[in-house]
């Protein structure tokens, strides 16, 4: 594959100075992905702007792609994944609470939420959730923009050659971080919970990274001092969830059919690497 640039993002659907969207750029070198540059950006529009900027480009993005099939069904909405996102994208965030909080009001408790194939093995949210983590509003101000940015998504069946050269792979770090340090916490956005045993949590994170790696996906991370500090100490850690996607998206980028499992839901898609 020629080689391209590669990209991790932590995503807001409402980015500020304070808690902006971070993309992490890096390099693959064999088996290892090298931390090139961290970008933050404060607004969709910046963001969405520096995608379309880039000539080329292989990236793992932490927001939902896809919406769950019975979800969709029983709002009698469209079912290929383009008229479906179509349609999500002419809905205000009200609407959208509203039409998921009528949905969920209607089910049992236990079973509040539709869920998509990807979810169990993720270990992610529902892609509807609309509050802790709102996701469904991440999903609703991320994919039109990948897509106005001339990203092709393998996972939903857009891969036309004319839009090759940006690929965008669903991704999300806090399957990785398990993989590395169980379920232990270790970020916060919230000042009082920004402990000291979440900080040793980033650091075994990094160090596992810049270690043996990640046994599963074959990848380790090479990153330069001054960038293990930078990571180790944003305590919300959006910097090192970026990182995370990188590799993520650097996991993709060499496997065939980019690491996807046969017969994914196309309506749906998947989280890369799960």
């Amino acid at each position: 594959m020629e080689t391209q640039l590669l990209l991790g993002c932590d995503f807001s659907s409402a980015p500020t100075k304070r808690k902006p969207i971070v993309i992490a750029r890096g390099a693959l070198d064999g088996n290892a992905v090298r931390l090139v540059q961290l970008h933050d950006f404060a607004t969709l529009d910046a963001w969405s702007a520096w995608l379309a900027e880039a000539p080329t480009w292989v990236g793992g993005f932490d927001f939902p792609f896809g919406l769950p099939r019975e979800l969709l069904v029983h709002l009698d909405w469209p079912l290929d994944w383009a008229s479906s996102m179509a349609h999500y994208a002419g809905m205000s965030r009200a609407e959208i609470r509203a039409t998921f909080a009528a949905f969920c009001a209607a089910r049992p408790d236990g079973g509040k939420f539709a869920h998509r194939a990807t979810d169990a093995p993720a270990g992610s949210s529902p892609s509807m959730k609309w509050v802790n983590p709102p996701v469904a509003y991440m999903l609703h101000a991320g994919v039109p923009r990948l897509l106005a940015a001339g990203a092709c998504m393998p996972a939903h069946g857009l891969a036309a050659e004319a839009f090759a050269n940006r690929v965008a792979l669903e991704a999300y770090p806090g399957l990785l971080a398990r993989e590395l340090i169980g379920r232990r916490s270790y970020k916060a956005d919230d000042l009082a919970r920004q402990t000291p045993e979440r900080r040793s949590a980033r650091a075994d994170v990094i160090d596992a990274l810049c270690g043996a790696g990640s046994d599963r996906l074959g990848i380790r991370l090479a990153l330069e001092a001054s960038q293990r500090i930078s990571l180790l100490e944003d305590a919300q850690g959006d910097r090192l969830d970026a990182v995370l996607c990188l590799l993520q998206a650097a996991w993709a980028s060499s496997q065939p059919g980019w690491g996807l499992p046969v017969g994914v839901d196309p309506l749906e898609g998947w989280i890369v690497s799960a």
